[in-house]
């Protein structure tokens, strides 16, 4: 809370006191840390219970997919250290593989964060340590040493301190209107393999339309186009819920803009389907509406995703928004540099809360388990430069960069950090392979 007659410096300084920038290297699970195998069954309760042991297959591949669907159980150890309390629009879930591609609405591919289930507002470190840790988890899957691990780790921090400082100097437009291009990927890369690797996954982040997933998401059946049948990853949305989607189509329409009313008015409503999406939101309640607009060959694919309560909302003050899907849709906006422009949120059934984005949108994502340490530790730094732009939107980022201060000690501690939290993920993913060899938990193949 800011104390009438400070400084955002002041601020920043004071909060060195609270939480010196060293003490972010410590991870030491407390006596009481909840085992993750129930953290994850108390998620469950409310979800689909015949597509829980997909997302425990998932989970159970690598402690990398482990640490990505556990953002409850790094919640719950996040909480249980002291915080500088200073606040930014968290992502709430900023694994690397949270950092992608897609295209803004004036067609220009950027590069930035794409997950906004758990956003909340909250300490700026979490993001940063959540970050830092699935860094140093993907370098030990890649096969490097832990020195690499923790300089790739340590890049991610430096970046986003660096950031941080270089913004604070900057005007409130500026901030905002900051964004980071996809272009910016190709430099970082080293080596020619893996600039191939990133060019290729530019092209085909362009290629993921709407218009590209009506080829591949639907066939024509009877003489009319339907979404294919995957079960149980994408099945046909059955009569109650389509007459629901139906329904609910025209609350969701309310919560757009004008302009984007009428361009949503143009297109026609042609059929929906459930969809198993990620891997910790498995279980939620997720559909796909494809829609027409002049004629079949003018598609467009909205997702609808159950909007649950962040994962950090036990953890943190209450936040401004009573509807989940609503803080999704504020989230995404107040984070990225440019958002969806279907965007929106409505209630459903039985009270559920929703949120409509498109479902491809130009949207890539990088081979982190394929990368070198020095490609992984670039990659790493991008991340943090984003992750910083982000939080900048919303945050005081001029107490913030008078908290990092202009020497590395921050950046140390949270890679230490990393590491030791990797080995702590690494157990937690043993507990959970544990638990399904016990019977305990059922896992099914999660392709």
């Amino acid at each position: 809370m800011n104390t009438p007659g400070t400084t955002p410096q002041t601020r920043g300084r004071a909060a060195r006191k609270r939480v010196p920038r060293s003490a972010h290297a410590t991870w030491l699970p407390s006596l009481d840390r909840q085992d993750p195998v129930a953290v994850l069954e108390r998620q469950g309760r409310d979800r689909l219970p015949e597509l829980l042991p997909i997302r425990y297959g998932r989970m159970s591949a690598s402690p990398f997919a482990f640490l990505r669907g556990s953002a409850a159980v790094m919640a719950a150890d996040l909480a249980s250290q002291p915080h500088t309390g200073l606040t930014v629009q968290l992502c709430g879930d900023a694994h690397l593989l949270n950092f992608g591609l897609y295209a803004s609405p004036e067609r220009s591919l950027l590069f930035d964060l794409n997950d906004f289930d758990e956003t909340f507002p909250g300490p700026f470190e979490w993001d940063v340590k959540r970050l830092a840790a699935s860094v140093a988890v993907a370098a030990r899957e890649n096969g490097h040493s832990d020195d690499k691990a923790h300089r790739s780790a340590r890049a991610a921090t430096t970046a986003y301190r660096t950031a941080m400082r270089r913004l604070a100097r900057m005007g409130e437009l500026e901030v905002w209107y900051e964004s980071v291009d996809a272009d910016s990927l190709l430099p970082l890369v080293r080596s020619a393999r893996h600039r191939r690797r990133v060019q290729s996954s530019l092209t085909r982040a362009r290629r993921r339309t709407s218009l590209q997933a009506l080829g591949k998401l639907t066939e024509i059946a009877d003489g009319r186009r339907r979404i294919i049948t995957d079960p149980p990853l994408l099945e046909p949305a059955g009569a109650p819920d389509m007459a629901s989607l139906r329904k609910i189509f025209s609350d969701y329409r309310s919560t757009l803009s004008e302009e984007r009313r009428l361009l949503l008015d143009r297109y026609r409503f042609v059929d929906a389907a459930r969809k198993v999406v990620g891997v910790g939101s498995v279980g939620t309640r997720c559909f796909i509406v494809l829609l027409t607009g002049r004629d079949a060959d003018d598609p467009l694919f909205l997702q609808i995703k159950e909007a649950r309560p962040s994962v950090l909302e036990e953890h943190l003050p209450h936040g401004p928004y009573v509807h989940p899907g609503h803080r999704v849709v504020v989230g995404q906006r107040l984070l990225q540099a440019a958002s969806d422009i279907f965007l929106g949120w409505m209630s459903g059934p039985q009270g559920r809360a929703f949120y409509w984005r498109q479902l491809r949108d130009m949207k890539g994502s990088a081979d982190v388990l394929g990368m070198s340490p020095s490609d992984l530790t670039a990659y790493a730094g991008l991340c943090g430069t984003t992750l910083a732009r982000a939080h900048a939107r919303s945050g005081d980022r001029v107490a913030i960069a008078a908290y990092l201060g202009g020497a590395d000690t921050f950046d140390q501690a949270v890679a230490d950090f990393a590491l030791a939290y990797a080995t702590q993920t690494t157990k937690d993913h043993a507990t959970l392979t544990a638990a399904i060899a016990a019977g305990v938990l059922r896992a099914a193949p999660g392709e």
